[in-house]
């Protein structure tokens, strides 16, 4: 199961653009602990990535969805606006993740202006945790031999 942002709004949105007030959004971030911990004790392994983008290289994507033709599908005004809050949202960013990262439910944190890089960094980060399972496939029924000879006559 993917999330992409989903909770995490209610402690970045809701802050920079005061939603909703502080005393309200401050509680989510034990609500977000709680949740993810009740995950985790169901089996759920959780890994959160905060791809991280400097201001310039933002402005550089942007930019790009403005003049390449096949980027433009991207473009959506409201992110101009949004980058005017850029200081605060990346101080909400900071909280957010020093707030719910914890044992069972860690952020990480990764350098993404370079996409190669990004992909790399992730890709192995996933592959390290799906290793860390130590998945088996699950143990053949009984016999199994027996049932070539009957699809062989069949």
């Amino acid at each position: 199961m993917i999330f992409n942002r989903s909770h995490y709004e209610d402690v970045l949105v809701v802050r920079v653009k005061s939603l909703v007030p502080k005393k309200v959004w401050e509680k989510r971030y034990q609500h977000i602990v709680n949740f993810e911990k009740m995950l985790a004790d169901e089996g759920t392994t959780i890994l959160k990535f905060f791809l991280n983008i400097s201001k310039d290289e933002q402005k550089t994507r942007f930019m790009d969805r403005i003049e390449k033709k096949h980027k433009q599908w991207k473009f959506n005004p409201g992110d101009i606006e949004e980058r005017q809050y850029w200081d605060n949202y990346m101080a909400a960013f900071e909280d957010a993740i020093n707030k719910t990262s914890t044992d069972f439910a860690p952020w990480y944190v990764i350098p993404a202006n370079r996409n190669w890089y990004r992909d790399l960094v992730v890709s192995k980060i996933i592959v390290d945790c799906l290793e860390g399972l130590k998945m088996k496939y699950p143990p053949p029924v009984e016999n199994i031999e027996s049932y070539k000879e009957v699809l062989e006559n069949n």
